[in-house]
C-alpha cells in the first residue's frame, strides 16, 4: 500500500488513482537556456523514484514533463527579461536553437543518472494553441482583464486562492507591497504578455488581444489537461513552486474546470550547499559534467541524493559525495562476489517494498538492502538486488572495469616483489599505502586481485 506526503493537505495519504492501475503524473520540467546544476537534477531523481515506485507497484504510467522554452520570465512579479530571449542574445544564437542545445544537456544528464525519460517531452512552443484557447475559457468565464503589459488571471475571485501554500487572504493583502502597476491585487499574474516592441522579440504570436507570449505558469496547466485531462493522479515539483508557480497552476486549473486539478501534490526539498539552497551567490551550482571531471561517477550522485528522504534538505559537499562513492563503489563489489541461485528472496524483498512505500523512504529502503547482504543466511541475493534495483536505478548489477592508476600498479608490484623475496613486513606496508589510495589487495590462487575501495559489509 503506496503512502504519500501530499502537500495540499500537509499529511501521508493512502495512494487511490483516479483509473484504476493507471497513473497520470506531470513534472515540472526545464527551463532550458542554461546548464541544468544538481540542485535542479536532484528534484529530477526524486520524481524518478516516484514513478519507479509506481511501476514497480504494478502501475501503469503516464508521465508527462514539460520544456520551458518560453515566457519564464527573470522575475516572479511578471516582470523582466524573458530567460530565452535573453540567452538567446548572451549567445548570439537563436532560441529555439538554445533550446534544443540545453535540452539535449539535460537529456544526457538523465541518461547518465538513470532517470526515465517522461512518456511525454512537451514544450511551450508546441502548445501556443492550447494556451491561447485556455486563456479562451477563462475569459468566457470572467477571470481575465487587461492592463497595458498584458492578460491577467484576477486572483480575488477565488475563494480559496493560494490553498496548496497556505496562504491567508488578510496575509496576502498586508502582505509586501511590489508595485502593481496596472494589476487589481499583489497576487494576480500574467497569462500572456504583449511584447513591447512586435517584431523584436524572437518568440512572440498573434492572439486576440494582442502579439505576445504566453506566462510561465499557463503552459503547465494547458499541456497537463492536453495529456493528461482536466483531473489527474499527482504533480511533482520542488518545494519553491509551491508558493507562487503551483499555487497559480491550481488556480487558472480549478477556475477553467471548475473541478479540483490534481488529487496529489509531491514537492523535493531543496540541495544546500554551507547550509543554504544552491544559488549563484553561495555557490554549489555543480553540473553533472563538472562533478564527473573531478573524478565522480552521476550515479554516485545519485546514491547520495537517495541517502536523504526527498523532502528533507540535503547538505551538499565534495566530502559528503566522496563518501557516497566510496559506499556506492563498496556496495557494487560486495554483489560482484555474490553467486546466483536464481531465487527470489520474498522477505527482504517486501521489506523494502514497505520502505519504499513508505511516502518514498530510500534512506530505509537502502538500509533494507545493506541489511539483506550482511544477512550470510539469506539467499536469492542476486534476483532479489535485481527487482530492488529496478526502483533504486543505481546499476548494482552492472560490472564496469575500472583503470588501475600507474602509481597503485606499481605498489603492487613493487609488493609482490617484497613477497617473493619474503619481506613479509615490507609486504604489508605496502598494502597498507595501497589500502590508503582507496585500494585492496586480495591474494587469490589465481593470483593478486586489485580492487577499488573495500567490500567489506
Amino acid at each position: 500500500m503506496l503512502r504519500l506526503y501530499n502537500t495540499l493537505t500537509r499529511k501521508k495519504e493512502v495512494f487511490k488513482p483516479i483509473k484504476k492501475g493507471e497513473v497520470g503524473v506531470y513534472s515540472c520540467g526545464p527551463t532550458v537556456y542554461w546548464y541544468q546544476h544538481i540542485g535542479n537534477l536532484r528534484t529530477y531523481i526524486f520524481s524518478d523514484m516516484l514513478k519507479r515506485t509506481l511501476m514497480f507497484d504494478g502501475f501503469n504510467v503516464r508521465h508527462v514533463m514539460n520544456v520551458t522554452d518560453v515566457g519564464h520570465l527573470t522575475s516572479d512579479a511578471d516582470t523582466g527579461e524573458d530567460k530565452m530571449e535573453r540567452a538567446a542574445e548572451r549567445e548570439g544564437k537563436k532560441a529555439k536553437d538554445i533550446a534544443a542545445h540545453y535540452l539535449k544537456l539535460f537529456r544526457d544528464d538523465f541518461n547518465r543518472l538513470n532517470i526515465i525519460e517522461p512518456t511525454i517531452w512537451s514544450k511551450a512552443t508546441d502548445n501556443i494553441k492550447e494556451q491561447i484557447d485556455f486563456i479562451k475559457k477563462l475569459e468566457n468565464r470572467g477571470y481575465i482583464y487587461k492592463t497595458g503589459d498584458g492578460i491577467y488571471f484576477d486572483t480575488s475571485k477565488l475563494k480559496d486562492y493560494g490553498k496548496l501554500a497556505k496562504l491567508r487572504k488578510e496575509d496576502i493583502k498586508a502582505g509586501k507591497r511590489i508595485s502593481l502597476r496596472e494589476k487589481r491585487n499583489n497576487t494576480d499574474f500574467a497569462l500572456w504578455k504583449f511584447s513591447e516592441e512586435p517584431g523584436k522579440r524572437q518568440q512572440e504570436w498573434d492572439s486576440p488581444w494582442g502579439i505576445g507570449f504566453p506566462g510561465w505558469h499557463l503552459e503547465c496547466s494547458a499541456m497537463s489537461m492536453k495529456y493528461l485531462g482536466e483531473r489527474f493522479d499527482i504533480h511533482t515539483g520542488g518545494m519553491d513552486h509551491i508558493q507562487i508557480h503551483h499555487t497559480n497552476e491550481i488556480a487558472q486549473s480549478e477556475a477553467l474546470t471548475g473541478k479540483k486539478f490534481v488529487n496529489y501534490w509531491l514537492h523535493g526539498a531543496w540541495l544546500l550547499f554551507k547550509g543554504e539552497k544552491v544559488s549563484k551567490s553561495k555557490g554549489g551550482l555543480y553540473t553533472i559534467s563538472e562533478l564527473e571531471k573531478q573524478g565522480y561517477s552521476a550515479l554516485s550522485f545519485r546514491y547520495l541524493v537517495l541517502t536523504t528522504h526527498y523532502r528533507k534538505p540535503l547538505n551538499f559537499t565534495l566530502e559528503n559525495l566522496k563518501t557516497a562513492q566510496t559506499s556506492y563503489h563498496r556496495l557494487k563489489n560486495i554483489i560482484s562476489e555474490l553467486n546466483n541461485d536464481k531465487k527470489i528472496n520474498k522477505e527482504y524483498l517486501e521489506k523494502f517494498q514497505k520502505e519504499i512505500n513508505d511516502d518514498l523512504n530510500t534512506p530505509g529502503s537502502l538500509q533494507v538492502l545493506w541489511n539483506f547482504l550482511r544477512d550470510e543466511k539469506a539467499e536469492g541475493k542476486i534476483e532479489t538486488i535485481k527487482k530492488i534495483d529496478e526502483v533504486l536505478g543505481l546499476d548494482l548489477l552492472k560490472i564496469e572495469k575500472i583503470e588501475i592508476p600507474n602509481k597503485i600498479k606499481k605498489l603492487v608490484s613493487e609488493r609482490e616483489k617484497a613477497r617473493k623475496e619474503k619481506d613479509w613486513k615490507k609486504a604489508d606496508e605496502l598494502r597498507d599505502k595501497i589500502n590508503k589510495e582507496g585500494y585492496t589487495i586480495d591474494d587469490t590462487k589465481e593470483g593478486t586481485k586489485v580492487k577499488k575501495h573495500g567490500n567489506k559489509v
